[in-house]
């Protein structure tokens, strides 16, 4: 069965919008010039920029009383409660599972916030699996976390499965060198952007995700990534081999353990588990999701749970 793979910020999710969002809040919440928004956008980096970085700026800015940990609170949750997933975006996934396709997610970042936004917008349902750079202690774009992926979506990484694995995303250094480097073919979410990059390239091209989803469904016979590309030997898929089940996962998950060559400490960097409960209906546990993940996302709230109130 073929393999799609997504990113989720600003692939799946609209992450900026959600920045903006959060920002205009701010500065109304502060009685603050409205057309600071452009400032916050600029430091922002597209959420690549630290979040220390980014709310330490903000307090020298307008003087403000309070401390780095009630910002980033404040910016957690704010974040948060903006995000969705578009409806277009939906019926994309839709489309490619009805065309018998097993879908997952690749993602960079804190596993508590990621685990947030798939809940709150309700793609657990929609997914076979996911993989999370901080409980997976590995990064994109390393081969392995894609390997990861493919495993806990129900396909082991061995044969020739990255020839019928497709990537997903709008960062080129994390999305589509990963892909490149693994042997997976690849659509770019340009978002308005050239290509800057002069080392590999992308399949493909794409404004949006139903466009590239669209792209995919219809290249099925496209060319396989270059001869030679593929990294990753039988060690390395060995170690991909993390188990779906509950107790299975954490273990691969190397009990939770961060990884050295942390994630971009932007809107994903790790944080104390207070981002909130707010679950999508049907992706707690004993709600029948499909999703292969599942196991692990439990098993994770149970170990971080003990902090949820530390905002």
């Amino acid at each position: 069965m073929p393999l799609l793979l997504f990113d989720l910020d600003n692939t799946l999710l609209p992450r900026d919008a959600a920045f903006r969002a959060w920002a205009q809040d701010f500065l109304s919440d502060h009685g603050l010039p409205p057309g600071d928004l452009d400032w916050f956008v600029t430091i922002d980096g597209g959420g690549y920029v630290p979040r220390s970085t980014v709310l330490s700026a903000v307090r020298r800015r307008y003087g403000l009383d309070v401390s780095a940990d009630f910002l980033l609170a404040h910016y957690r949750r704010g974040i948060n409660s903006h995000i969705h997933c578009p409806p277009r975006h939906v019926e994309a996934l839709q489309a490619a599972r009805a065309a018998g396709w097993t879908l997952g997610i690749v993602s960079n970042g804190g596993t508590r916030p990621q685990l947030e936004k798939i809940r709150r917008t309700g793609l657990g349902p929609l997914v076979d699996g996911w993989v999370i750079s901080e409980e997976a202690d590995c990064v994109k774009p390393d081969p392995l976390i894609f390997e990861m992926a493919a495993q806990r979506c129900g396909i082991p990484p061995t044969g020739d499965w990255a020839a019928h694995t497709w990537m997903i995303g709008d960062h080129a250094p994390a999305d589509i060198a990963g892909a490149e480097l693994t042997g997976l073919r690849s659509v770019w979410l340009h978002h308005g952007r050239p290509w800057a990059e002069s080392g590999y390239r992308p399949t493909l091209k794409a404004a949006g995700l139903p466009e590239a989803v669209g792209q995919v469904l219809a290249a099925r016979n496209a060319p396989s990534p270059r001869p030679g590309i593929r990294s990753g030997g039988p060690a390395r898929r060995r170690a991909a081999g993390v188990p779906v089940g509950a107790e299975e996962a954490l273990v691969g998950a190397r009990s939770g353990a961060r990884s050295t060559a942390s994630a971009p400490a932007g809107p994903n960097a790790p944080v104390p588990a207070n981002a909130g409960a707010g679950s999508a209906p049907g992706t707690g546990a004993g709600s029948g999701v499909r999703n292969r993940s599942a196991g692990f996302a439990v098993i994770a709230d149970a170990r971080t749970g003990v902090a949820a109130g530390a905002g």
